[in-house]
């Protein structure tokens, strides 16, 4: 199959970036052949993304596992939004181009851990540390949340007004002779319920109206106490658990007694 870019069906969608492509001279050729690129290797990425989610399915601790391949127009978007970054971060005259983007661009494979519990993250981590190598870990959190564990593990923490909360691992590897890099995102269901929300609003609206930003906040604190509240639920059913054992060790242990005592008398 033959792939192109095509310039006009791209500007009406993203109309936005001919500015961008103006202001930061970028050529539409290299565009395209990032575009038609990625294309032609995108099947291999499929591959590998189940690879990575199937790989995660094996933990006990993970509830499920979602993956996804860029969309070749969002990654040629998102190349052009990035630009002036990457141009600030290293030289005026840096462009994308075929034989950068793949590790420029860290999220052309995307895979999302969810457990259960948050208490449960830490075994999901070293499993991930064990599995691949990983090259970045960056703990998104809320303004005020205990970020205690995360400095004790040397993790860098970033903090979210918008309340967003999970732990991004960045992973490399080669499923061609050029290194690609996906990102893995572990986070609680209700970490999950949040941010797709927050998501989809950010992406309905350039800028989120104030009335909907201060509800999504509330919504933000109820998340996280509904996380609080199950971890809770979680360690108290564990120590029931170990009382009920510890009972019925008891009662057994009278119980035998009893029928020790039972014989004697006979005797």
């Amino acid at each position: 199959m033959k792939y192109e870019l095509i310039r006009e069906d791209f500007l009406r969608k993203y109309p936005f970036a001919e500015e961008e492509i103006m202001n930061n001279e970028i050529k539409w050729n290299d565009l395209n052949d990032i575009y038609v690129d990625f294309n032609n290797y995108r099947d291999t990425y499929e591959t590998q993304a189940d690879f990575i989610a199937n790989t995660l399915r094996t933990h006990n601790k993970i509830h499920s596992v979602k993956s996804r391949v860029k969309n070749p127009e969002r990654l040629i978007e998102k190349i052009i939004r990035k630009t002036s970054d990457r141009k600030q971060k290293y030289e005026k005259d840096f462009q994308f181009h075929v034989d950068n983007y793949k590790e420029e661009i860290n999220d052309l494979i995307g895979i999302r851990a969810i457990h259960i519990f948050k208490q449960d993250w830490e075994s999901i981590h070293r499993f991930i540390l064990n599995t691949w190598k990983v090259i970045e870990i960056t703990a998104n959190v809320r303004e005020g949340d205990d970020t205690k564990r995360f400095e004790e593990l040397n993790i860098e923490i970033q903090s979210r007004k918008s309340g967003y909360r999970s732990v991004h691992y960045l992973v490399e590897f080669f499923p061609t002779n050029q290194k690609v890099i996906a990102e893995i995102q572990v986070r609680t269901i209700f970490e999950e319920g949040y941010g797709e929300i927050d998501h989809q609003l950010r992406y309905s609206h350039k800028e989120i109206p104030e009335v909907l930003a201060s509800n999504l906040l509330l919504f933000n604190r109820i998340a996280g106490s509904a996380d609080e509240m199950a971890s809770f639920i979680n360690l108290l059913n564990k120590n029931w658990g170990e009382m009920e054992q510890k009972y019925e060790k008891i009662i057994a242990f009278k119980d035998e007694e009893i029928r020790k005592l039972k014989l004697k008398i006979q005797e």
